[in-house]
């Protein structure tokens, strides 16, 4: 339940979607999704953050409505990454994939079952390579995503994906790094996982960044 200072909060987040979607989607198609949001991102979600969290959320899935349905214009390929817990292993695969196309390939992620926070070792690791997860949080997956992207990558998760036709599904067998006890195995992870994003953007013909 939100108290009525947060709840004002969300309000002025879906006002804000309003003005951004406005001859996209109505205001109650807005006001539903960021409602649903909220409900998707948890009561255990510390309320002073829920209502910068669900604009956020409910923001990158009016969009992948949006490519979804035709009704926003798809300006490159879409790529998912959907794990267990969205803290690890899809959170550094979401990142080095940024990192290594330089913005040319459009990134999101998920978790089937989402943890409370990312995982700070993971978040460490991409730091390393000058990949900052500050901003990141774990998120549900959702079937507008799903729809949304070209490309539909999975660890550990396969069957919690929904399937559709002309889309590309892969699942790849990589260690979670919630299971890892040091630094230097989150490294081997984050190294194990970028030779992937390399290797992908090669498949897609997109240049990849040193």
């Amino acid at each position: 339940m939100l108290d009525p200072v947060t709840r004002q909060h969300v309000e002025k987040a879906a006002e804000a979607l309003q003005d951004e979607f406005a001859g996209t989607f109505s205001r109650e198609t807005i006001a539903r999704f960021i409602a649903e949001s909220v409900d998707l991102l948890g009561e255990s979600k510390i309320n002073v953050f829920v209502p910068v969290l669900a604009h956020r959320f409910t923001r990158e899935r009016l969009k992948a409505l949006g490519q979804a349905e035709g009704l926003i214009t798809k300006e490159q390929p879409e790529v998912l990454f959907v794990c267990v817990q969205n803290a690890g292993r899809s959170q550094m695969a979401a990142g080095l994939l940024t990192l290594r196309s330089g913005g040319l390939v459009g990134v999101r992620s998920a978790g089937s079952h989402p943890a409370e926070d990312v995982n700070p070792l993971a978040a460490e690791a991409l730091a390393e390579l000058g990949v900052d997860l500050v901003d990141a949080f774990p998120k549900p997956l959702t079937d507008e995503v799903v729809r949304a992207a070209d490309v539909v990558i999975t660890m550990g998760c396969g069957d919690a994906c929904p399937i559709y036709p002309g889309k590309r599904y892969e699942d790849w067998e990589v260690d979670d790094p919630a299971e890892a006890t040091s630094l230097d195995e989150v490294r081997s992870i984050r190294d194990d996982i970028d030779e992937r994003i390399q290797q992908l953007l090669g498949e897609l013909e997109v240049p990849v960044l040193s």
